[in-house]
């Protein structure tokens, strides 16, 4: 009977959670094996069969299609190995126990020996290799370790992938699975995720989403090598070489983990980067890739010395990268080209690519950084606007496209902007009819007048291929040639903007990081930039921004907590530290104060609109710019509750087929033109959008008399608010409620204690606020008998607290109050005025607690629809 390679053209989606935590997986792994070998009944092999049968299951189950184990197969011509892997749609019924006849394991055969054999030697054994002919792919294990085993173009086997649970079989059995706890919290999350890629080793590679799943899986193994590695110098070189080029600190845990997340993301986006441009030369499917000869650079040195440090064995070598990035260059060769190019469009990679592939690599991260891919409609419609405003209020009849023209996108991330730009430049040109040299005109801007500005190297990477990409496909590719690269450049947007007043800054460890920001500061300093656009990030990352930045945004807060009979705001509580006003403001500067004229473009936070904290913000866009547009999209999780007016869904933007979620926050597009020869009066005009489909309705207002903006008057007495008031005219005339007031407003308690001095039963509260003063209980014998007041917070550490508290005072029931929480929502408090008991004390509100005296309640501003009972 002929033998015949099992071939799986199953398609694949990226697995599903699993239905065990990954350590109680393993655990129970162990724990079986321990368990076999302790019952003294067992043999070396076969007894140990269902734990390995179970393991497989446990984890071939999240995969779509499921694969199941099964041990002990028919024998085909092909071999009796000691079980396969089969998908769901090889059996006959789901609930079937074995395949239907004539089905070889689409995901590969399995060999189990004892744990006495090398795991080496047993992947090269004559057994092995038999079965390789017959199956494809092996999965050879001595239960203790595991390696895949496949054959390569010429036959021979490939480099193999292996996981070892232990180096040796006596400490397997006396270390490893003698405390299977112990070793699943230690190694669950890498062995699961190299179980997981066993499973879909044999199957068909074709879709963007599963490739980058793959490589997501690759950079996780990668990423824990390098946490596990906590002092290494030359890890250290490299996260001082890109503080002092970014102007920032990795601070603490949250800081170090970024780092090293940052690191591993690059590494891979650039073997990802160099195999898209090697396919581009090499499109044939015999040519194999190797990353370590492959084109790094994406026409940036910095990308290049990163790889060589990896590469070296005495440099990073010791991380263990190495290995990892060879077997992500398997599966690499392993996609079929012709389909996965077929449907990747890598002008546009982000869509296809990075969102996945962070979204399965590190999703905490991706939220923790606000990195959202933004909608293709919201950067075509803001390039379309800038373009057209240009045109008619700057009188550039070429719009983007006029030589004269630099755009900069302060934090472009992966390009999706500049890609659009550049796409709006050849359109321009070719309808002028310049078809020749469209192309060489185009390199001219991506090279010298389209510029991005990137803090995180690994969108940094993805930026440099869309662009380099994009030019490809036009016909003007970028050369080998050093100066030869767009301008895209790794650096802090927020700093560098000016010369430094103190001695000059010494050079930096890495020539080629030291070029980089010499290269960003000559735009920063140099460039009469004309246009700044982009999608300011919403959160800070782990990074202390040297004193260049500090006071940055002081011109927003001039006055804003003087008194207004003093001519402030009176504006107490305000926050304007968030990351996209400070984008704001180098936009502002930038146009406003350099270059004299220009147009400022973003998609950020809408809170800017109308909120009181950000009145001298709006008076300024009012005295810099001449005419200003605003498109409110709602989306607001507080104000509206994502819902539209007449209470239909009302999502985020940023609700994409990648991010369900989106943002909470409410956004809006903003475009600011300032002129050379300026207004007497600014003009504000403002409109709104609403539901599911305002992302089409957005672009489709381009050019169209639908969705008519409405013009704005704003007015002091509504904080110079850009939002559009409906009320009678003499409503303003009207008191204000702050007005009326003798004692100053005041926010009432904050405690931020989890409930701890705030209780609907006074008994309870009594009884643990007793507790917490009595100087007889220890601060072990207080935290055995009540938990609040006992949890770390910002600025509280709890027994120094309570010793800080029973020093002042002691327990009195006359601070045992009523307190209206909310209108209409009364419980009791304990009031004490030492800090830091409560979060804010607010010694005002106490001197106001005594008999007969009343209180109003209300907000500063409507905060949902319907906002219920506004005062009480």
């Amino acid at each position: 009977m002929a033998k015949t390679t099992a071939v799986d053209a199953t398609p694949i989606s990226a697995p599903a959670p699993l239905e065990k935590p990954a350590h109680r997986i393993i655990e129970e792994y162990l724990s079986d094996l321990k368990n076999v070998r302790a019952s003294g009944a067992g043999v070396p092999e076969t007894s140990y069969y269902p734990a390995l049968s179970n393991l497989f299951n446990a984890v071939g189950k999240t995969l779509k299609p499921n694969v199941r184990c099964v041990i002990n197969i028919q024998n085909r011509g092909a071999g009796l190995p000691d079980g396969g892997l089969f998908t769901a749609d090889q059996f006959q019924r789901q609930a079937d126990g074995t395949p239907r006849p004539g089905q070889l394991p689409a995901r590969g055969a399995i060999e189990a020996k004892g744990t006495k054999p090398d795991i080496a030697a047993l992947a090269l054994s004559t057994q092995v290799m038999g079965y390789l002919a017959a199956y494809g792919i092996v999965i050879a294990t001595n239960l203790r370790a595991f390696a895949i085993v496949t054959r390569g173009p010429t036959g021979a086997p490939e480099p193999m992938e292996a996981f070892s649970l232990a180096e040796s079989e006596e400490d397997f059995w006396q270390h490893k699975a003698a405390h299977p706890r112990g070793t699943a919290q230690l190694q669950a999350e890498p062995f699961i995720e190299f179980l997981k890629r066993a499973c879909l080793h044999n199957a068909p590679l074709t879709s963007p989403k599963d490739v980058a799943w793959f490589l997501a899986s690759y950079a996780r193994d990668a990423l824990f090598r390098v946490e596990r590695k906590k002092e290494l110098p030359a890890l250290q070189s490299v996260r001082a070489a890109l503080e002092a080029a970014l102007g920032m600190k990795f601070t603490a845990e949250k800081g170090e983990h970024f780092f090293r997340s940052t690191l591993v993301q690059t590494l891979f986006y650039g073997v990802f980067s160099a195999w898209v441009r090697w396919h581009k030369e090499n499109p044939s499917p015999a040519a194999r890739f190797d990353w370590r000869t492959a084109e790094w650079s994406l026409h940036v040195p910095f990308i290049r010395t990163l790889y060589e440090e990896v590469a070296k064995p005495s440099r990073l070598g010791p991380l263990g990268l190495v290995e990892v990035l060879n077997w992500t260059a398997g599966v690499l060769n392993r996609v079929d080209r012709a389909e996965f190019f077929r449907s990747f469009e890598d002008e546009h990679a982000v869509q296809y690519f990075y969102e996945p592939f962070l979204e399965a690599y590190d999703p905490d991260l991706r939220k923790a950084l606000g990195v959202w891919y933004t909608p293709r409609e919201i950067v075509q419609y803001q390039v379309a606007r800038v373009d057209h405003v240009l045109r008619e209020e700057l009188n550039l009849p070429d719009g983007l496209a006029d030589p004269n023209v630099i755009v900069l996108d302060s934090c472009c991330g992966t390009g999706a902007y500049l890609v659009e730009v550049l796409h709006r430049i050849a359109q321009t040109l070719r309808e002028k009819g310049g078809d020749a040299l469209v192309a060489a005109d185009l390199k001219q801007a991506a090279m010298h007048r389209v510029f991005g500005f990137e803090i995180m190297p690994a969108p940094f990477v993805v930026a440099h291929l869309q662009l380099s990409s994009l030019l490809q496909n036009q016909g003007a590719p970028l050369s080998s040639r050093k100066s030869e690269r767009v301008g895209v450049y790794l650096t802090n947007a927020l700093t560098g903007w000016e010369p430094p007043k103190g001695p000059k800054q010494q050079l930096m460890a890495w020539a080629e990081l030291q070029e980089e920001r010499d290269a960003a500061e000559h735009v920063k300093r140099d460039k009469k930039i004309l246009v700044v656009l982009g999608n300011p990030p919403y959160n800070a990352f782990a990074g202390v921004s040297p004193e260049e930045e500090h006071g940055l945004v002081d011109p927003y807060k001039a006055n804003l907590n003087t008194p207004t009979a003093a001519g402030g705001w009176g504006i107490k509580k305000f926050n304007l530290d968030d990351l996209y006003v400070r984008f704001f403001r180098i936009a502002e500067r930038r146009i406003a104060e350099m270059s004299g004229k220009g147009v400022v473009s973003f998609i950020s936070n809408a809170s800017y609109l109308s909120d009181p904290s950000f009145v001298v913000m709006r008076e300024r866009f009012l005295a810099e710019f001449d005419k200003l547009w605003f498109d409110n999209l709602n989306g607001d999780s507080r104000e509206t509750g994502k819902l539209t007016p007449d209470g239909k869904p009302d999502p985020s933007v940023f609700s994409t087929e990648y991010n369900r979620e989106g943002i909470r926050v409410g956004t809006a597009i903003c475009v600011m033109v300032r002129r050379e020869k300026r207004d007497a009066k600014p003009t504000v005009l403002y409109r709104e959008f609403w539901g599911v489909d305002k992302r089409k309705d957005l672009v489709a207002s381009i050019g169209s008399r639908h969705h008519a903006f409405r013009k704005v008057t704003p007015v002091k007495e509504s904080r110079a608010s850009f939002r559009p008031e409906d009320v009678a005219a003499h409503y303003t005339l009207w008191p204000k409620m702050i007005d009326l007031c003798e004692v100053a407003p005041s926010n009432g308690l904050m405690e931020k204690r989890g409930g701890a001095l705030i209780d609907i039963d006074r008994d309870a509260l009594e009884a643990r606020m007793k507790d917490y003063f009595n100087a007889d209980l220890s601060w072990e014998e207080y935290k055995a008998r009540q938990t609040a007041l006992a949890e770390r917070a910002a600025g509280f550490v709890p027994a120094g607290a309570r010793e800080k508290a029973m020093a002042a005072e002691r327990y009195d029931a006359q601070r045992l109050r009523r307190y209206a929480l909310r209108p209409f929502e009364t419980r009791w408090c304990y009031y004490t005025p030492v800090n830091p008991i409560w979060n804010r004390a607010r010694p005002s509100l106490w001197r106001q607690c005594f008999e007969r005296n009343g209180f109003i309640i209300t907000r500063p501003a409507g905060v949902a629809a319907p906002e219920g009972a506004p005062f009480s």
